[in-house]
């Protein structure tokens, strides 16, 4: 996706975020982080903006840790929350295309690393805040109960973490045994993709199907297939992986679930 859209998607999802924030109540629990309750989501989600907030604007060459969490509830978080994400929506869009600054993952430039990360940073914690509307007995259902993710987002989402996340050291999908998983999103053109994962006992490695069709003619251990927005919330375990399509060896899918949270520290 284009920085431009990417920023659009921000924007739109920290205010469904908000939304079902002040639907849910913050004493409310987040089922999809079950440590969490909807207070927790909020204060996290809001320190993260602006954090990130601070690279772009202020070209921090370096890491730096957030800052901490702020002690508010009620009205005054989430009026925190969309101040906050409103300033990051507008830092970015404010930026120049030749911004320098620190980031961890590849990216075309510093700020189409910042626009992609929290637009999806963003996309996971709205769908943890409306499954504290949904509640806990509709979680099996959760992609039928919360708002849609866009295909375009989700496709973006899913290459951000097989192409960035998983191939890092710290990635702990591993396997002594090489093992190919393929991964299928199905639906129209733009909502379609085929990706091949290659696990092995270093970093992972994956490459997508440049055919529109999400065609893939090498043989896979496992190919676990799904719209792009049920594939995505399942690659981020906010859905069962077992709600998708699982075909061949169960174990590789397994090995999936059991290994792929990510650890941003």
């Amino acid at each position: 996706m284009e920085t431009a859209e990417l920023i659009r998607s921000l924007r739109t999802e920290g205010s469904l975020l908000a939304d079902a924030a002040e639907r849910a109540g913050d004493a409310a629990a987040v089922p999809t982080c079950p440590d969490w309750r909807v207070r927790d989501l909020v204060r996290h989600t809001g320190t993260v903006h602006r954090w990130a907030a601070g690279f772009v604007a202020e070209g921090r060459d370096r890491p730096r840790r957030p800052a901490p969490d702020p002690d508010l509830d009620g009205a005054a978080l989430v009026d925190w929350f969309r101040e906050g994400h409103a300033h990051l929506v507008d830092t970015l869009l404010a930026a120049p295309d030749g911004l320098q600054c620190w980031a961890f993952l590849p990216a075309p430039s510093p700020l189409a690393f910042w626009a992609r990360r929290q637009a999806h940073e963003t996309a996971v914690h709205r769908v943890d805040a409306e499954s504290a509307v949904a509640g806990a007995d509709a979680l099996a259902h959760l992609g039928e109960r919360v708002t849609p993710v866009h295909p375009g987002l989700a496709l973006d989402g899913i290459d951000e973490l097989l192409a960035g996340f998983h191939a890092r050291e710290r990635s702990a999908v591993r396997s002594a045994t090489p093992r190919t998983l393929r991964i299928r999103t199905t639906g129209a053109p733009g909502a379609a993709g085929t990706w091949t994962v290659r696990i092995s006992d270093g970093p992972l490695r994956s490459e997508r199907s440049a055919d529109a069709e999400g065609a893939a003619t090498e043989p896979a251990d496992c190919e676990i297939t799904g719209s792009a927005a049920h594939v995505y919330l399942a690659l981020w375990n906010r859905l069962p992986l077992e709600s998708l399509e699982i075909a061949g060896d169960p174990e590789v899918a397994r090995l999936w679930r059991d290994t792929s949270a990510i650890s941003f520290g």
